[in-house]
């Protein structure tokens, strides 16, 4: 039984231009603490972002064999080319021009197939390492405590699973080897540029700071423009899925021009981000494509009139030139490639550092070290003077004591926010006290593992949470061993099991996304045949009734008569027919009992409980 919010102290004021403004950007998107999209290469990440690829050592090290083999290929293959003109080709050496070209083919057969082994390698090692990541991440998650999802983002924990994880992904089979290939091919280049003519490369590397400065003016006007893109695309998609979840509100309260007119804006800012790329990309392309044009062109000229016209110091063998415009390619290349990559490889480090932050992070409390399996229990409850706050110095209960007998059922009552779940959620341990002590059977929960305690609960939230899949599935989720007979056995026994046979595909009937194949009340029967299959001690029904209708109710109140004798059960009650038949009533207020007692009693006492219930008939009128 809960009283409603207090209602607004009156309409707000009209929008002037600028908050109609303002709430196109916001109305959809309160603002947020935001990321970082990268951070600094740290070695210690690197080095446990790798670690993950020890049960894999043998790929690992044939993956890095093949990199390096890679890096030196190309440049092989140039110097081959100028070999063969300086050599054969000068000399009118037929079987020479024979020979070399064999060797090239053999050459370029082995690159072929050393670039598809590293390909293969990098991209299955990526897979292995998220892989692993994933699943280390997924059983951290399922052993924290219940006020680390109450504090975290659920949009939080799905970007590590998916955006951070995949950007560790691209960092392992991407970047590392591709930069590694990259730089053999540069240091390969430049050996032997420089082993053939040092001083065209010396020409060349004037220009190297100049190459440099333009790839990361560019690389870093790029990358704020597409991280514009990207926010605006993270908002047009977000107010769509909101607004399409939400079309009842929005028809309901007549906003569909207000909210058209909030996504043209977004559409508007999102197209300008997008014209912004172009721009950007229309002015820097030019600009790297000209680059090793232009170191080429000088080398051409100079190098040709060495081949052409100098002797001496200065002169430059025809072959010896060509070898160098291969040779001086293979070492540009790479810049704008090593800068893209270098990029990736900072997004890589954000990305580890929120995971490994995520897997390093120790919960609020755990099982005892010495804690041990709960044994069968009869079902006493006992709350000692039990304390609790969510956060410090606001507390939640205060002073809370009570006892219950085995097969008694309890129910809780009172306003929103009075403290009923929380006492439910700490018989459960989903919680601590921070004072005082909760016992099952004589023994304090402190003492007794989560898993053995759970195994001999039941429970029924208010939001009826069903996973996808059948509705068998969904009911044998609390006993997966059991039969189908033992499930339509629950069913018949909680009077119901005709509401799921007249369904389309009967036990075996799809819940559908967000259960939206079920109607509210088959959804709250499936969650009590799910309880109830498990055959528990102890059974927490948080508000489990708020979504019956009254016939649904009527039968599941004959079933629970039944099913619950002999079982304790806590009621978080906000129906009169639950508070009718309950061993004892809590009236809660302000996270103390301020009454217990029957129905009937605590109505005779005209005190708290008395209000509410008449407050309670009156609203039902």
């Amino acid at each position: 039984m809960s009283l409603p919010a207090a209602p607004a102290a009156g309409p707000p004021p009209p929008l002037s231009a600028l908050d109609h403004d303002r709430e196109a950007i916001t109305y959809f998107h309160p603002q947020d603490d935001r990321e970082a999209d990268q951070a600094p290469l740290r070695w210690s990440l690197v080095r446990r972002v790798f670690s993950y690829t020890r049960p894999h050592a043998a790929k690992r090290n044939w993956l890095f064999f093949l990199t390096f083999a890679r890096g030196v290929q190309l440049p092989a293959l140039a110097w081959m080319i100028g070999r063969t003109i300086n050599g054969p080709i000068a000399g009118k050496d037929w079987r020479g021009i024979q020979f070399y070209a064999g060797g090239y083919l053999v050459l370029t057969l082995v690159m072929v197939a050393t670039l598809y082994y590293r390909q293969r390698f990098a991209l299955e090692m990526g897979e292995a390492v998220v892989h692993d990541m994933r699943s280390d991440l997924f059983r951290k998650l399922a052993t924290l405590p219940m006020s680390f999802f109450n504090q975290t983002k659920f949009g939080r924990i799905i970007s590590r699973m998916t955006s951070d994880i995949d950007s560790i992904r691209v960092g392992v089979q991407d970047v590392t080897f591709v930069l590694t290939v990259q730089a053999c091919q540069m240091a390969g280049s430049a050996a032997l540029m420089a082993w053939y003519d040092w001083k065209l490369l010396a020409i060349m590397l004037l220009l190297v700071p100049i190459i440099w400065f333009i790839n990361e003016h560019y690389r870093r006007e790029m990358s704020a423009r597409l991280r514009k893109v990207q926010e605006s695309w993270s908002r047009l998609s977000s107010t769509l899925a909101e607004s399409v979840g939400g079309i009842r509100e929005t028809q309901a309260f007549v906003r569909q021009e207000i909210n058209a007119g909030f996504f043209r804006k977004l559409l508007d800012v999102h197209g300008g981000n997008n014209v912004g790329v172009a721009r950007a990309s229309a002015v820097f392309v030019p600009l790297l494509q000209m680059k090793s044009q232009l170191f080429l062109g000088v080398m051409a000229l100079l190098g040709g009139y060495g081949a052409l016209r100098w002797h001496g110091w200065a002169h430059v063998e025809v072959g010896d030139l060509v070898m160098f415009f291969f040779l001086a390619n293979l070492f540009f290349e790479p810049v704008q490639v090593i800068g893209d990559r270098y990029n990736q490889a900072l997004t890589a480090m954000a990305g580890a550092e929120r995971l490994f932050r995520l897997l390093d992070q120790e919960p609020e409390w755990r099982d005892a070290p010495a804690a041990k399996p709960l044994p069968p229990v009869r079902g006493a409850v006992a709350f000692e003077s039990v304390y609790f706050h969510y956060v410090p110095d606001r507390p939640v209960l205060l002073d809370v004591s009570f006892s219950v007998e085995p097969g008694q059922t309890v129910a809780l009552v009172g306003h929103t926010g009075s403290g009923k779940t929380t006492v439910a959620a700490l018989l459960q341990k989903l919680y601590l006290p921070s004072r005082g002590t909760v016992r099952i059977d004589g023994i304090d929960l402190l003492d007794v593992t989560s898993q053995s305690l759970h195994a001999q609960m039941g429970s029924v939230q208010q939001n009826n949470f069903l996973f996808s899949g059948s509705i068998l599935e969904n009911i044998r989720f609390a006993r997966p061993e059991a039969t189908e007979q033992d499930v339509r056995r629950t069913l018949r026994a909680l009077d119901c099991l005709d509401m799921i046979e007249t369904l389309p595909g009967g036990l075996g009937h799809e819940v559908g996304e967000k259960s939206a194949a079920l109607s509210l009340g088959q959804r709250q029967v499936v969650c009590f045949a799910r309880a109830l299959l498990a055959d528990p001690r102890i059974v927490v029904l948080d508000e489990a009734t708020s979504a019956i209708d009254t016939l649904t109710e009527r039968r599941l109140q004959r079933a629970l008569e039944v099913l619950l004798r002999g079982r304790t059960a806590f009621v978080v009650a906000h129906r009169l027919s639950t508070m009718r038949q309950a061993d004892m009533v809590l009236v809660m207020e302000h996270g103390r009992i301020v009454e217990r007692g029957t129905h009937r009693s605590l109505l005779g006492s005209a005190g708290v409980y008395a209000r509410l219930h008449a407050e309670f008939i009156g609203a039902n009128d």
